[in-house]
């Protein structure tokens, strides 16, 4: 079978739209770190759109990777000319495919670290976009100050040290981009944190301060950080997406996207040396990010944390299953509506109701299989800013906060889970201090809220305390489901009927 690259292209063109722009008159002024599922499901796809549209063509995208696993998507991206499959699957069935071509670089860090600081430091770079995850920054959920805790971090912190990590890499550039008298780029972060601009601003100054105090001066005064909101539900690629593509369309592609039709993209108009045009794309150009990206955080992103731990214990797999399900169904909603709401400021142009009740039905889509596991890796530094600030401000207004309860408890049970073969089924950074305070959780109930780290003085907190043991009792007694049941019950005449 063809294999997806440049030379297939002509034969794809009859099955599947492809790429209308010549790809090779294409010029870098994206570099972007952290090339997986998502940047290809949104940001690439943005451009891709925008390039088809014509013009445009000094805005393509050279895709950097730092870690040990992004080796992998060097080799793929290398041997299919940065091309790949986009598959949008709707909740009734529906399915459209085609080929995104806006990704026309990729430097593996590790191998040629000089290479991308030459790319970072080039002028016609103009933009350098993020998705490293939340706990990428290296940002402390207690004190909210930078933490240089990740051994990346730290060896990029040794004078004279070759740089390796994202921050290491943009800092050496910009430190030669000010010597050449070369205007600075943005930093523009696509990841899922409140603020994300405003938290790469930070780390990126804090990290530049340790290493050259004026060096960090002139970042703070010149970079541009934009705040943005980005959405769209891409699940991990399978090898069953994988066979479904190449029977579909006929060629092999060895690392295509599966995403939901749902994207929005929101964007503070905040750039240091320009930017494409991306309202013409469909990108939403505003003032201020934060009501949507408030509303996506503590909606979509909360709300996956709220399911995810209780759908586990309960027997389920996949966040659809979970959302099929009337009875949890139902929590999502209670905590979406009487929880997480009265959080929010007014978002322009968005009916609150009518949002929650997409969110729902985009959850219970049965063609993404999107696992509940893939949305708990990494809990530790989710649930801190998702969920926990939900709750501390219900604290603060006297308002609900029994179902986020529930949700924490089950996360202190799900530490002590293992799969079918005994393996612990748990995934995160901060795995043994999680495990060890669950187990302390066992004999002292509430110890697992002595996590300052992740909790800072919330276990302090008498009300939420007392929501916690309460929670954590009831499915010790009797179990996620019919915890989840008997909390709805008892709060149902509370919630409102609009």
């Amino acid at each position: 079978m063809t294999s997806l690259n440049e030379a297939a292209l002509p034969e794809a063109a009859g099955r599947l739209p492809i790429p209308s722009y010549q790809r090779r008159a294409v010029r870098t002024g994206i570099v972007h770190f952290g090339v997986g599922g998502f940047h290809r499901s949104h940001q690439a796809m943005f451009i891709d759109r925008l390039l088809n549209l014509g013009g445009s063509q000094d805005w393509g995208i050279c895709g950097v990777g730092v870690l040990p696993s992004d080796a992998l998507m060097r080799d793929v991206l290398e041997n299919q000319d940065g091309l790949y499959t986009l598959v949008l699957k709707g909740a009734e069935g529906t399915e459209e495919a085609r080929i995104i071509g806006s990704i026309t670089e990729y430097l593996y860090a590790p191998d040629d670290p000089a290479a991308v600081i030459r790319k970072l430091a080039d002028p016609t770079t103009r933009i350098v976009s993020l998705s490293i995850t939340e706990g990428g920054y290296s940002i402390s959920d207690s004190t909210g100050e930078f933490d240089p805790r990740t051994p990346d971090i730290l060896r990029d912190l040794i004078p004279n040290t070759v740089p390796g990590s994202a921050f290491g890499l943009i800092t050496a550039a910009l430190a030669r981009r000010r010597d050449q008298g070369t205007a600075p780029f943005t930093v523009m972060s696509c990841d899922n944190i409140q603020g994300n601009g405003n938290v790469a601003r930070k780390a990126l100054v804090s990290f530049a301060r340790l290493m050259d105090p004026e060096l960090a001066g002139w970042i703070a005064e010149t970079v541009a950080f934009p705040n943005s909101m980005v959405d769209r539900i891409t699940p991990v690629t399978t090898d069953h997406d994988r066979a479904a593509v190449a029977e579909a369309y006929g060629f092999s592609d060895a690392w295509p996207v599966v995403a939901e039709p749902f994207e929005q993209w929101v964007l503070e108009d905040q750039f240091t040396a320009g930017r494409p045009p991306l309202e013409d794309a469909g990108v939403q150009i505003v003032d201020d990010v934060e009501p949507y990206e408030l509303m996506k955080l503590r909606l979509l992103n909360a709300s996956h944390q709220v399911m995810s731990y209780l759908g586990y214990l309960a027997g389920h797999t996949y966040v659809h299953e979970v959302c099929a399900d009337p009875l949890f169904a139902d929590f999502i909603s209670g905590f979406m509506e009487r929880e997480a709401t009265p959080t929010l400021r007014p978002v322009p142009g968005i009916d609150l109701q009518a949002y929650r009740i997409e969110l729902i039905h985009r959850f219970a889509n049965p063609a993404i299989k999107d696992t509940l596991a893939r949305q708990m890796v990494d809990a530790s530094e989710r649930i801190p800013k998702f969920v926990l600030p939900v709750v501390r401000e219900q604290l603060e207004l006297g308002g609900p906060i029994d179902r986020a309860a529930l949700a924490i408890a089950a996360w202190a049970r799900f530490l002590d889970s293992t799969d079918e073969h005994g393996e612990p089924v748990a995934d995160d950074r901060r795995l043994s201090e999680l495990r060890a305070a669950a187990r302390a959780d066992q004999r002292e109930p509430g110890a697992f809220l002595n996590l300052t780290e992740i909790f800072g003085d919330l276990g302090q907190d008498a009300r939420f305390a007392a929501a916690y043991r309460q929670a954590r009792e009831a499915l010790q007694r009797s179990g996620a489901r019919t915890a989840v049941k008997d909390l709805t019950e008892l709060l149902m005449p509370t919630r409102s009927t609009s």
